[in-house]
């Protein structure tokens, strides 16, 4: 039987040059952004399941501001069938316990337009707040089953999904009926490029937008006022400094400096 899944993915900078202004704010103005990593997996992993199992539906569902509409635009052109934005000011300041909460209302009201879902796909962290913990909250908030950490999908059927989950010391075999929650490793699957036609999709689509109000958001639970979690300090790791040199003559000479060195940091 057909499977509705729902890959959740985000928006994040693209690159590693991230610059904070006087009030440690990320200056946001010259950055590049892009598909979390990781969620490509996720996205990739979605879109596999569409191929096996004939007749599915797979969408991407992302929250954050206007310009994250590039990544659904993205997740069209790699071939889904639909994608969902939550976008609204009121979402702003969301911590991962109110971005877990709005993602899960978008995800019943995706369920009240499709009839069911039957997974919802996520990564096992993003590339910024690499929490971990969002995955795990919505299938708290949705009451539905979830595992951590997935390399492999086994089996799945309208009943069920087998996973193989990767533990500090091995590999679980987990069975867990439907509908679910995976949050997936880059083991999982290679992503793929968007098509050329599906570049052309992309362009074209309409892609809609829901606020607070239209997945009936309660305004108690998302926001800073809906977030338990408060940032007092934001700030840059410290620089590296560029280590010791050990000057010599000769090549004897600086691996002689080198021993004393070493045994006055009492490393011999």
């Amino acid at each position: 039987m057909p499977l509705n899944v729902i890959a959740c993915i985000k928006q994040t900078p693209a690159t590693g040059a991230i610059q904070l202004d006087q009030k440690g704010e990320i200056v946001t103005s010259a950055m590049t952004y892009g598909i979390s990593p990781l969620d490509e997996y996720a996205l990739e992993e979605a879109l596999r399941i569409k191929e096996r199992v004939p007749g599915s539906w797979t969408a991407a569902l992302t929250m954050g501001p206007a310009k994250a509409q590039e990544i659904l635009r993205e997740s069209i052109a790699r071939g889904c069938d639909a994608v969902y934005h939550l976008s609204d000011d009121a979402f702003e300041g969301s911590d991962t316990y109110a971005t877990s909460y709005i993602l899960s209302q978008g995800i019943r009201k995706i369920i009240a337009e499709k009839g069911k879902v039957d997974l919802v796909i996520c990564a096992k962290q993003a590339s910024d707040g690499e929490t971990g913990q969002v995955g795990p909250a919505i299938a708290a908030w949705l009451d539905w089953p979830n595992v951590s950490f997935v390399k492999k999908i086994e089996e799945t059927t309208d009943k069920i999904i087998r996973v193989v989950r990767m533990m500090e010391d091995g590999q679980d075999v987990v069975e867990m009926a439907l509908p679910a929650l995976i949050s997936v490793v880059k083991e999982i699957a290679e992503p793929r490029l968007p098509s050329l036609k599906g570049k052309m999709a992309a362009k074209k689509a309409v892609i809609p937008t829901w606020k607070a109000a239209d997945i009936s958001a309660d305004a108690a639970k998302i926001g800073p006022g809906g977030s338990p979690t408060v940032i007092l300090k934001k700030e840059l790791p410290p620089k590296r400094s560029g280590g010791m040199k050990i000057d010599g003559a000769t090549a004897q000479e600086k691996a002689r400096k080198l021993v004393e060195k070493m045994k006055e940091l009492k490393l011999l």
